[in-house]
């Protein structure tokens, strides 16, 4: 047999990747990659969102696609007990959707063709790891003044009074 073709056979066929994105700072909160399209995915990405926050979900409007995964009881259950309202988009409103599918289309652009072929659902976590710590600390995003989301959020925090920083009341 081929030696190539062989590895062939064990490269990876599907990769599904969720995000959860701060629409104010363009900062990634939560993400996951998994081998299938699954209610869980999206869950798994909202309770990393909710982790690295830290403080109250209180008055945040959460908006997403239709897709099933982002319909489940489970997810908006879970986005409730936070005191977060959602969001989801109307059909055929093209602009609810934009700043996700920016950042999908993104994502594989600037890591997922130019470093595949992948072999294994592991080696597209680890580099979507390292791929969003870099979204977050070094690309630059014109929507937020040419700066990495984290400066951003920094410089924002900064100007804040003490009793409102980080959700402290």
């Amino acid at each position: 047999m081929d030696r190539r073709h062989h590895l062939h056979r064990h490269l990876v066929r599907f990769a599904y990747t969720a995000f959860v994105t701060d629409v104010f700072s363009r900062r990634i909160v939560g993400w996951r990659v998994a081998n299938t399209l699954r209610t869980d995915l999206a869950l798994d990405a909202l309770e990393m969102a909710i982790w690295s926050r830290q403080h109250s979900l209180t008055g945040l409007v959460h908006h997403s696609d239709r897709g099933v995964q982002y319909l489940s009881i489970r997810y908006t259950e879970r986005l409730a007990a936070e005191g977060a309202v959602t969001s989801v988009g109307s059909r055929g409103d093209s602009y609810d959707n934009a700043m996700a599918e920016s950042i999908i289309g993104l994502y594989k652009s600037e890591l997922i063709t130019t470093r595949g072929p992948w072999r294994t659902v592991n080696d597209v976590e680890l580099a979507t790891l390292a791929w969003v710590h870099w979204w977050n600390t070094t690309r630059l995003h014109s929507a937020i003044g040419h700066r990495p989301p984290d400066e951003f959020e920094a410089a924002h925090y900064a100007q804040q009074p003490p009793a409102t920083k980080a959700g402290v009341h």
